[in-house]
């Protein structure tokens, strides 16, 4: 019996998202000749590989037997693809963390990594799947528990964090604040404080009792949002440029300044020479730029200094 390549590949695709619009978007090609794939596949193997019904789409027992096995060949097939026309293929990154904008740190070492080819992670938990199934070689963003298994990472960067508030905060005029003069004001988040674990700890760390949580549409509607209300505030990397939002300024955090924790993740074992150029790349600049620099009277880490995701390698 001879797969279709395109057609084990919609499955596998399928099977990650459980949603036929999402993978069909993802693969580029319509729902309906995603569908046609599939259903071509399921008649070939003579079985159904998925649940179709209104509680949405689920993988039939064969269908997760076959998955494992569908994935392999896949990865094959794009193998031998890159070994026939004799190029390397791009090192696949996903980032994550998108408000804190990680691409400005891959900006910095990416001419020295070969060619990569982007993309946009949802979010940790995302990446790790994406990471594990074989779909991406290597993730760029902050790393933190829980973490599954079979994965490493690298700290690349500590980013100093400003508050972000309106001109009319009556902080708004300090030269610098210190983390627990925000008691008092509201902590705005793109989205549910306990999916943002750096927010949620940076609340718990200073006591910050009243938070908000608004739906991420970029970051110049997030920042408007701060601007609106004299009371609310937030945190963003000190280097991200703020977008031109009437009624908003940065502070800077001291005693103690936050730190935003960039760190690169992958799958050991990973076979693309592209993997070491990258984080030979990162740890040649996080020493030129001082990315690592960390003094524990002066500065908060979220991890515990010396703990599997709090420590920092020297520059």
């Amino acid at each position: 019996m001879d797969l279709d390549v395109a057609q084990v590949r919609a499955f596998v695709r399928t099977a990650e998202e459980l949603h036929f619009g999402r993978a069909a978007a993802s693969l580029a090609v319509s729902q309906q000749a995603l569908s046609k794939r599939i259903a071509r596949l399921e008649y070939l193997l003579g079985t159904e590989l998925f649940r179709r019904g209104g509680n949405g789409v689920r993988l039939t027992e064969a269908g997760r037997r076959f998955l494992p096995p569908a994935r392999q060949t896949v990865a094959a097939a794009d193998a031998a693809v890159a070994a026939a026309v004799g190029r390397e293929r791009p090192l696949r990154v996903d980032v994550w963390g998108h408000l804190y904008a990680p691409m400005r740190t891959l900006a910095q070492v990416a001419g020295r990594a070969g060619e990569l080819a982007l993309g946009h992670g949802r979010d940790l938990p995302a990446v790790t799947t994406a990471l594990l199934h074989g779909d991406i070689d290597a993730a760029f963003g902050r790393v933190h528990p829980p973490l599954r298994a079979g994965l490493e990472h690298r700290l690349i960067r500590l980013e100093p964090v400003d508050a972000v508030l309106s001109t009319g905060h009556p902080l708004a005029g300090e030269p610098s604040l210190r983390p627990d003069q925000l008691r008092d004001s509201v902590l705005w988040t793109p989205g549910a404080l306990d999916r943002l674990d750096f927010l949620h700890r940076f609340a718990d760390r200073f006591g910050i009792r009243n938070t908000a949580a608004s739906v991420n549409l970029g970051l110049a509607h997030f920042l408007a949002d701060v601007a609106r209300e004299p009371r609310r505030f937030s945190l963003l990397p000190a280097d991200v440029p703020l977008p031109e939002v009437p009624g908003l300024c940065s502070v800077p955090l001291v005693d103690p300044t936050p730190l935003y924790a960039w760190s690169l993740l992958w799958r050991p074992g990973s076979e693309h020479p592209g993997l070491d150029r990258l984080t030979a790349a990162c740890a040649e600049e996080a020493g030129r730029s001082r990315w690592l620099e960390y003094d524990p009277t002066r500065d908060w880490l979220p991890e515990p200094p010396g703990s599997r995701f709090g420590t920092v390698a020297p520059a």
